[in-house]
């Protein structure tokens, strides 16, 4: 499993975690389901629930989690908790600065965090878009990608539709029944989405071409809590710093109910939807459990593979949870 930690380790990263949502008189119900639902699909550890657990401080827990890998897995399920207290406190910003600080991890999500909080929405959906914007490249569709350099402002942008591109995509229509072309088709039509190239969008057409790519392939609709499930099914599976920001885009959108980039309906508190937690807690299990890395392949160049050779190729284990 790509995104596991030694055993040992688990046990001090959960009272790490613990320690870090210790905050404003205690964790909030929220907070406390999703850690549980991610150490128990993730980590296979439901069983530390009811032992009583005492929270770890940022120093303790550097001392005993000396491993850079298990400090980065901290940080990104410090990330998605701190995003699960509603609202967002000054205490819990700086709970997770203290814990960055203590294990020297760094990431765009404390300068976002940070600047809501002192500056407010609009600054730290300025950083999100910038700290997106610098990744549009790598994030785009493979085949799709152009020599073009754009500014971290000019990715967003709107150019035009582009005709070719929808075309293109339309021709998924001849492929066979079950592919993942006619599989990719079949999820625009039944969630009333238009193809990208068919409004303004710009250089992010290249990128939705992706995004959705991967929403077929791991099998999660659209909706609040399928895309914060999508975010975190790709960290685990790649855990790279590009990921990381888009997983924070999904939940700065749709659980923090901030950030609007455009084209998106801000939501709160998606993951209090019934089944939500325990589909992110799952999410994080499939991703992990990936052989390879389907994110930024050339996804025209499989899009004749059925969907099942597809996620057979990569691992991607079938789903209990969806909704």
């Amino acid at each position: 499993m790509a995104y596991a930690i030694a055993p040992e380790e688990v046990e001090p990263v959960v009272r790490g975690l613990l320690g870090l949502i210790d905050v404003d008189g205690g964790p909030t119900t929220e907070q406390v389901d999703v850690l549980w639902s991610i150490v128990g699909h993730l980590w296979q550890r439901p069983d530390l629930r009811s032992v009583g657990l005492l929270p770890l401080g940022p120093s303790d827990l550097a001392s005993v989690l000396d491993d850079d890998r298990a400090r980065r897995r901290f940080h990104v399920i410090a990330v998605t908790l701190e995003l699960c207290r509603h609202p967002l406190t000054p205490a819990q910003v700086r709970s997770a600065e203290q814990y960055s600080e203590a294990l020297g991890v760094s990431g765009s999500d404390l300068v976002i965090m940070r600047d809501w909080i002192d500056v407010g929405v609009g600054r730290a959906m300025e950083d999100w878009m910038r700290c997106f914007g610098a990744n549009v490249a790598t994030n785009s569709e493979v085949s799709l990608r152009t020599a073009e350099v754009l500014t971290e402002d000019e990715v967003w942008v709107p150019r035009g539709a582009d005709e070719a591109l929808t075309a293109r995509l339309a021709e998924f229509h001849d492929l066979p029944e079950g592919s993942l072309g006619r599989e990719y088709l079949k999820f625009y039509e039944r969630n009333g989405i238009s193809l990208p190239g068919a409004e303004d969008s710009g250089p992010m057409h290249a990128v939705a071409v992706s995004h959705d790519m991967n929403h077929v392939i791991a099998g999660y609709e659209p909706t609040g809590q399928g895309e914060i499930a999508l975010g975190a099914f790709q960290v685990a599976m790649a855990d790279t710093d590009e990921n990381l920001v888009s997983f924070l885009g999904n939940l700065l959108i749709h659980e923090a109910g901030v950030l609007d980039p455009g084209g998106f309906a801000p939501k709160a508190a998606s993951l209090l939807r019934p089944g939500a937690i325990d589909m992110l807690g799952e999410a994080f299990e499939r991703g992990a459990k990936c052989r390879a890395d389907f994110i930024h392949i050339d996804h025209f160049a499989i899009a004749s593979w059925s969907l099942e050779e597809v996620r057979e190729e990569y691992g991607v284990v079938p789903a209990k949870q969806l909704a």
